[in-house]
């Protein structure tokens, strides 16, 4: 069986992981030596991995961007052999507002298809009395669009493309049915893949959390039912991954009661298959290491240095904070993805997902960035004449009914007149200038309108001296993925002020 044969393979990670990750390196620089990019490097010339750091920089998409854009125009063998036809579409960068990162055939099959295998494999592993396969898998998936009318060619969300290209086989085993699953309008998708799915024998479900969550309620509201296993008795897990699932823990388990039910976390992205929860006693995940993507890591206190001590696998130290670099078979040379890791064992090699390298919000798959809020507050300022002083912005998690928001905590030196007209203008702004951020915000299906909470004066600075981080060097955290600091601010604003105005 395929699923045993998988396993004896996974079961070498210990012994082999940094053997494979030279192997790994040593195809990707072999398949891509007749590249443009192969050739400026000297592929020719690469035998090992100090080669390999010396002949290639660092990269992020801003540095590889206008090869990706040729790519997209048709031109081959740019950053990997032939030409490329798929582009996953993800959150933007400083200058634009969305990348495009190419999956190429061996990055479909080889990572972004191998992953989602492998976790049916630990997930058998561990639990060997499942019966997912006498029922169906409800994959969602998001919308693709034409890449600049080029033939055959599309950009899109990463699951979009894979479902886009999925084997006929599968498609007997999954549901909703491949034209509903890839409608742009969610409001409408949501609806009918409820209507679709709410009659079958679902024993799987695959998504990011938010999404999926907003499903499910729905789901609910047509049958009428309290707890999803009254739907489909035969639920057993749920493979979830994209954003942080532990704000949602509570609320699944408030709508699927069943004992027999299973999570599993997975860090799939854009660029690539990283990770699995191979153990569901375990928080952190397996790095998976024969993908076809070769790993290295930049310790995050030296982000910025001009000669920062990146390492390998075998350089890795448990407990240290890195952000991950990575080199593809989709492309992608030593580029930065901009998450950060911290390893819990090296044998295997085992990690927990501990943020971003800058600024972020990505509770519900918006990955707002700091260069977003400030554009945003700049462009809301120039409208009505307000000047912001401080600000702080958190995620208000989904409620029972699966809403939730934005909350941006503000001290104004110059107030507009009218907070409701800012928040709107605000609001407006970040989804112009960040496609995720606008398809969570589509129809207030996901995401709501933020909220704007107005601070007192001198309520940063006390919180700051409060905590003896008055001056110097010490910011105030403009974006936070967590509540800790704004709830911190909040009760502090309510001891002195009884006045805020919420909007």
């Amino acid at each position: 069986m395929f699923f045993q044969s998988r396993m004896r393979e996974l079961d070498t990670y210990p012994a082999n992981g940094e053997q494979m990750q030279r192997d790994v390196l040593r195809f990707l620089v072999s398949r891509a030596k007749d590249t443009e990019f192969g050739m400026k490097h000297l592929f020719n010339h690469i035998n090992n991995y100090d080669d390999y750091v010396r002949n290639v920089p660092v990269n992020d998409y801003e540095t590889l961007k206008g090869d990706i854009d040729r790519m997209r125009h048709g031109e081959k063998d740019i950053l990997w052999p032939g030409l490329v036809k798929w582009y996953a579409k993800s959150s933007g960068t400083t200058n634009d507002k969305s990348k495009f990162i190419p999956v190429t055939q061996e990055g479909l099959q080889h990572i972004h298809y191998q992953g989602p295998k492998d976790c049916v494999t630990f997930y058998l592993r561990n639990n060997p009395k499942s019966r997912i396969f006498d029922g169906r898998s409800l994959i969602l998936g998001g919308s693709h669009q034409s890449n600049y009318n080029l033939p055959n060619s599309l950009v899109g969300d990463l699951s979009a493309i894979l479902i886009e290209n999925i084997t006929p086989l599968a498609e007997l085993v999954r549901v909703p049915k491949k034209a509903t699953a890839l409608i742009s309008d969610f409001e409408v998708k949501r609806d009918r893949i409820a209507r679709e799915t709410m009659n079958k024998n679902v024993t799987n479900i695959s998504g990011v959390p938010s999404w999926m969550l907003s499903v499910l309620v729905r789901i609910l509201e047509i049958s009428g039912k309290k707890h999803i296993e009254d739907v489909w008795p035969n639920l057993e897990v749920f493979f979830h991954g994209g954003i942080a699932f532990t704000p949602y823990r509570k609320q699944y388990e408030q709508i699927i009661t069943s004992d027999k039910m299973h999570y599993m976390e997975t860090y799939n992205a854009s660029e690539g298959f990283f990770g699995i929860q191979d153990d569901p006693t375990d928080k952190s995940m397996l790095l998976m290491l024969d993908y076809g993507v070769f790993y290295e890591f930049l310790p995050v206190d030296e982000i910025g240095s001009s000669h920062p001590n990146i390492v390998p696998l075998s350089g890795v130290e448990l407990g240290k904070n890195y952000a991950m670099l990575i080199s593809s078979s989709c492309g992608l040379w030593r580029y930065e993805i901009g998450d950060t890791v911290s390893f819990t064992s090296r044998n295997p090699y085992k990690f927990v997902i501990t943020g971003r390298t800058k600024y972020f919000i990505n509770a519900f798959g918006e990955e707002l960035i700091m260069d977003n809020a400030e554009k945003g507050l700049a462009y809301a300022c120039e409208k009505t004449g307000a000047i912001v002083s401080e600000y702080t912005a958190a995620p208000v998690y989904m409620d029972d009914k699966a809403r939730c928001r934005h909350q941006w905590l503000i001290e104004f030196s110059k107030e507009p007149a009218d907070i409701d007209a800012f928040a709107d203008i605000l609001d407006k702004h970040l989804q112009a200038i960040n496609s995720d951020y606008e398809a969570k915000r589509y129809h207030d299906i996901t995401l709501q309108r933020l909220e704007i909470v107005k601070a007192r004066p001198n309520l940063f600075n006390d919180w700051l001296k409060a905590k003896g981080k008055l001056g110097g060097q010490h910011k105030v955290p403009r974006l936070s993925n967590n509540r800790k600091n704004i709830d911190e601010l909040l009760e502090m604003n309510t001891a002195k002020s009884k006045g805020s105005e919420r909007i």
